[in-house]
């Protein structure tokens, strides 16, 4: 057993003190960098203006989620999987083509301002806080739905069953069953939203509209791309860090199970009621589809008659992305399953923490302090891309770890002290035991990963310049030069490689499964 923990008991404690010297070090740097730094009045707008459209997002987000979830929870309809399936697919989606589909719908010259315009009344603008919050609605609506019906399906079918026997009708039942697993569920859910939104960029920089609608990420980015002040950016750096890490612990610590016990994992649905709740479970169903999918199909029938036309940028920024999204996967593949294989054969804090930590900070304020870091040895634009794959690469471990430690820990207490016995160690362990085994789930998180770094626009922003540029900066830079057309055909292709990547990936771990 000590000969195959011993490569294991060496290599996970060095991955990981390079992780966290990898996530630490920028952060010293920027706090160094701010230090004793006042900010100003535009400052703590940003600030104010972060919370208050992390807050409003979280909140629409999760309230509107609870019926769609509750529908999803109780009602069986053809199609039902499908939509479930949909619900997942805005967390791969590229926060820049779903900030352009709604573009195409909500936008001046959008369906929904046509709609008011043939109606007679005044049309609206998309940009500022009504804008921002509609965007994170959009992308964060179907997660808060996943994660509440995920709540709903828990409740044990013996709890169930013993409310119809009682003769409890759906208030009843709402109060003694449904409310009591909301009560513990909603706090946590609403608490991952604030914090997806408080780091989002490619959002913000689209739609914001202007000073008064910043948020700190977009006045990091500001900060050292546009008047080089890094004092500044590192004093936000630092504020966004606080911030960010309190609203996670937050969520942690409410996140917690309903307390219903456990069951016999008998499936048993709510019962479906008739009448005007079958009608209200109906329109938030067919409400919730058509806001998913209008934009999505906007952007799609926009974009086809710009294929033929693309601007000569997009093709080599495709490569760039495809290059940097495999390579920050494969990375991030091997280091996750080298800490969870550790993890699992031995608990370890360090291994933990360092699995974990990302999910405290962002890409931009990572990037601040990578910045900080190169820029008195070498021209950060000069390694935009390593610095992209890297970082990129320890975003999305924390998902990859948290997918693969619960499989690790089910291998090694099935199959750990067998092939310990067998003298089964090093590669013939991974060959023959560790990869077929964890096959399936090492696809799908590397396809979520790689799906992840597909579609980011938070260091490459800052770093890259036109020969760096990858392909969501590209569609950014397109929409913000009013090339609509162009920029809905980049997007297409950006959504076509995510969702490529995303399937070769899952697939491949399904087969060698199989």
């Amino acid at each position: 057993m000590a000969s195959g923990a011993r490569p294991l008991s060496l290599l996970a404690p060095a991955l990981a003190a390079l992780l966290l010297a990898l996530v630490i070090a920028p952060l010293l740097a920027v706090g160094w960098r701010g230090a004793g730094l006042a900010l100003g009045p535009a400052d703590w707008a940003a600030v104010r203006f972060s919370l208050v459209q992390a807050v409003l997002s979280a909140v629409f987000s999760t309230l509107l989620a609870i019926p769609v979830a509750r529908a999803l929870a109780r009602r069986r309809f053809p199609g039902r999987s499908a939509l479930i399936t949909l619900m997942g697919a805005p967390f791969l989606l590229p926060a820049v083509v779903a900030v352009l589909g709604l573009l195409a719908v909500f936008g001046r010259s959008g369906l929904f301002n046509q709609v008011l315009a043939a109606l007679g009344l005044p049309q609206v603008s998309i940009y500022g806080l009504h804008g921002v919050v509609l965007a994170h609605v959009f992308l964060n609506l179907p997660l808060a739905t996943r994660m509440i019906l995920q709540g709903w399906l828990a409740i044990p079918a013996e709890r169930i069953r013993l409310a119809q026997s009682l003769g409890f009708g759906p208030g009843a039942t709402f109060r003694h069953l449904e409310w009591s697993m909301l009560r513990e569920v909603l706090p946590g859910v609403a608490l991952v939203i604030l914090v997806i939104c408080l780091t989002s960029f490619a959002v913000v920089i689209t739609l914001g509209g202007g000073p008064s609608a910043t948020t700190i990420e977009l006045a990091i980015y500001q900060a050292v791309r546009f008047e080089f002040d890094l004092g500044r950016a590192s004093g936000l750096a630092g504020v966004q860090l606080a911030i960010g890490s309190l609203a996670a612990l937050a969520a942690w610590v409410l996140t917690r199970p309903a307390g219903f016990g456990a069951g016999l994992d008998r499936d048993l649905r709510l019962s479906a009621p008739a009448g005007w709740r079958h009608w209200g479970d109906t329109s938030a169903l067919v409400a919730t589809g058509l806001f998913l999918t209008m934009p999505l199909g906007a952007v799609l029938l926009r974009g086809l008659p710009g294929l033929g036309d693309l601007p000569a940028s997009v093709l080599p920024a495709a490569g760039r992305s495809i290059l940097v999204a495999v390579t920050s996967t494969l990375l991030t593949t091997v280091i996750a399953l080298t800490l969870a294989l550790a993890a699992a054969r031995r608990r370890s804090a360090l291994v933990e923490l360092a699995a974990t930590l990302p999910l405290a900070t962002s890409g931009l304020v990572l990037g601040t302090g990578l910045f900080l870091l190169i820029r008195p040895f070498a021209a950060p634009m000069s390694l935009a891309l390593p610095v992209t794959i890297l970082v990129n690469g320890a975003l999305s471990l924390p998902y990859l770890f948290r997918i693969l430690l619960p499989e690790t820990r089910a291998l090694q207490a099935a199959y750990g002290r067998l092939a310990d016995s067998l003298s089964l160690t090093g590669w013939p362990r991974l060959r023959w035991l560790v990869l077929p085994r964890l096959a399936r789930p090492l696809g799908f998180g590397a396809g979520i990963a790689a799906a992840l770094s597909m579609g980011d626009l938070g260091v490459i922003a800052l770093f890259a310049g036109e020969r760096q540029a990858t392909l969501p900066l590209v569609v950014s830079q397109l929409t913000g030069a009013y090339r609509m057309e162009a920029a809905a055909a980049a997007a297409l292709i950006l959504v076509a490689l995510s969702f490529a990547l995303f399937w070769a990936f899952d697939a491949g771990g399904r087969r060698a499964a199989a």
